[in-house]
């Protein structure tokens, strides 16, 4: 078969733990892979596509077990139950008042839940001549200060012939390969529960500078940010478009709206950073809809060499203005998929 599986230690953390596993889903033939730690968040470590006869290293994680914990870049992180922020880490639901721990104290909020750097377990693995498929999954006990909300967070990764995508797809070279990850998170308790989603990769093309690239955005609305990075308002509608990176300094959170391609039911939206060195795009496209990835924060960090794209289901503060927050029932579920592909 043309994909395949492999798995090579990634080192100890310096807590003394036993070395990390990391996972490598990979087409030999077209040299191009991603891999996985499980131990640690279950985050994307490496994204290397291709276009044409060149390779492309897509993606900034930390390069050392050490760097993984030292990291406050929140890099490749999954975010669950909440993405973004909570105002000073406290939320009313149902009644009742919650505080959870505060991780960006200059700004006096709580960051990106919970889940990132939890240890998650493989429970499936997957080749077939289309795809390698690798499945984790973390179940939380409700333990965790202010969330007393058992779950089980089930992620799958995928490296997939990119003209075997079911969203987003457009004619694509064979033997190119693409991103998909999917999610779902399932209320395992006996009560209802507050649940939002987001992924938080750092998009680059080989470190190139991101002076050379420009971003291409959906039809949106900004979310006008207080000095907190907490919503205070609405902009007004933007339509589709493109802006240079070279000036421009980012940390946006927008509604976005949906495109759908004429023979399908289900809707989406994709944001493209495209390389002007290179003229290779590099696509991050999101599942929209009703309870689905609806908003989306870019961000261009101060070393100038990646862009974050991060797709998420719920505004900044969901957890305390509601907008894009979804309420599980016990046994419901909170899905969606997001992939990433060059073009």
């Amino acid at each position: 078969m043309p994909f395949q599986i492999t798995t090579q230690p990634f080192g100890p953390l310096p807590t003394g733990t036993e070395p990390l596993t990391e996972f490598i889903l990979a087409h030999p033939e077209s040299g191009e892979f991603i891999t996985i730690i499980p131990e640690f968040g279950a985050i994307l470590r490496r994204l290397v596509l291709r276009k044409g006869t060149k390779r492309f290293e897509l993606i900034q994680a930390p390069e050392s077990p050490q760097a993984l914990l030292a990291a406050e870049s929140y890099a490749s992180a999954l975010l669950y139950p909440f993405p973004s922020r909570i105002r000073h880490g406290v939320y009313h639901f149902e009644g009742e008042s919650y505080a959870v721990k505060l991780n960006e104290m200059r700004r006096d909020n709580a960051l990106h839940g919970f889940v990132h750097g939890r240890v998650f377990s493989v429970v499936s693995q997957d080749i077939s001549p289309t795809h390698a498929q690798l499945t984790l999954r973390y179940d939380y006990e409700g333990d965790t200060f202010g969330y007393p909300f058992p779950f089980a967070l089930t992620v799958t990764y995928e490296l997939v012939q990119a003209n075997a995508l079911t969203l987003g797809s457009s004619a694509a070279e064979d033997k190119m390969c693409a991103l998909r990850m999917s999610y779902s998170a399932l209320n395992t308790g006996a009560t209802r529960c507050p649940a939002a989603f987001g992924w938080h990769p750092y998009f680059t093309f080989s470190d190139e500078p991101i002076a050379n690239q420009t971003l291409s955005l959906p039809i949106r609305t900004p979310i006008e940010l207080d000095d907190h990075m907490i919503p205070k308002g609405r902009l007004p509608r933007e339509e589709a478009g493109t802006i240079g990176l070279k000036d421009q300094e980012l940390d946006t959170a927008f509604a976005i709206e949906p495109t759908s391609l004429p023979t399908d039911t289900e809707s989406f939206a994709e944001t493209v950073l495209t390389s002007l060195q290179t003229g290779v795009r590099l696509i991050v496209g999101q599942e929209t809809g009703e309870g689905k990835l609806n908003y989306l924060v870019c961000y261009t960090p101060t070393r100038r060499d990646s862009v974050a794209i991060e797709p998420l289901t719920a505004n900044v503060d969901a957890f305390n203005n509601g907008e894009g927050l979804v309420i599980l029932n016990p046994g419901e579920t909170l899905s969606g998929t997001i992939w990433v592909r060059l073009d």
